[in-house]
């Protein structure tokens, strides 16, 4: 069956979330450079112009649930794009692209957790949820992507 996401295993589900989000920037006519090595939180960069570019940390899911970043590897920043894909059995993925400066003003979608005196480190998230997915609309990929990208950007 097509679109069969609960098949594959979560390691196979992040690496077809991380080609799905390249081949899109590709499309979008903008320079993809991987990272080596992701212990930055980084899994790739993009490309505009040779002084516009953008760290890029693919985050997929198969369940409406919470997504985190950890602020030691996520630190707020104009150049920092989330891509989000959203995997549900029977569908094609929905993706989003979300600044990270979306975090500078939580709210209920988007939190920001310092867990002072906890265990548990420092970190921005999603709260997703079938009552909440509404509120990601403005970030679906191609219209997010114009808005970052500008008009030349976009898809013919």
């Amino acid at each position: 069956m097509q679109h069969d996401w609960s098949r594959l295993s979560h390691l196979q589900i992040g690496r077809y979330a991380e080609y799905f989000t390249k081949m899109q920037f590709t499309l979008l006519g903008l320079d993809v450079y991987s990272a080596e090595v992701d212990d930055r939180g980084i899994d790739f960069v993009v490309r505009q112009e040779p002084d516009r570019y953008w760290d890029v940390q693919v985050k997929s899911v198969r369940k409406l649930n919470y997504v985190f970043f950890r602020k030691d590897v996520f630190r707020i920043r104009s150049n920092l794009l989330v891509a989000l894909t959203l995997f549900e059995d029977g569908l094609a993925p929905h993706q989003y692209l979300i600044p990270a400066s979306r975090w500078a003003e939580p709210d209920g979608l988007f939190v920001d957790r310092d867990y002072e005196g906890a265990v548990s480190k420092p970190e921005y998230g999603l709260n997703l949820s079938r009552k909440r997915l509404p509120d990601l609309e403005s970030f679906r990929f191609e219209h997010a992507a114009a808005n970052i990208f500008g008009a030349g950007a976009s898809r013919d």
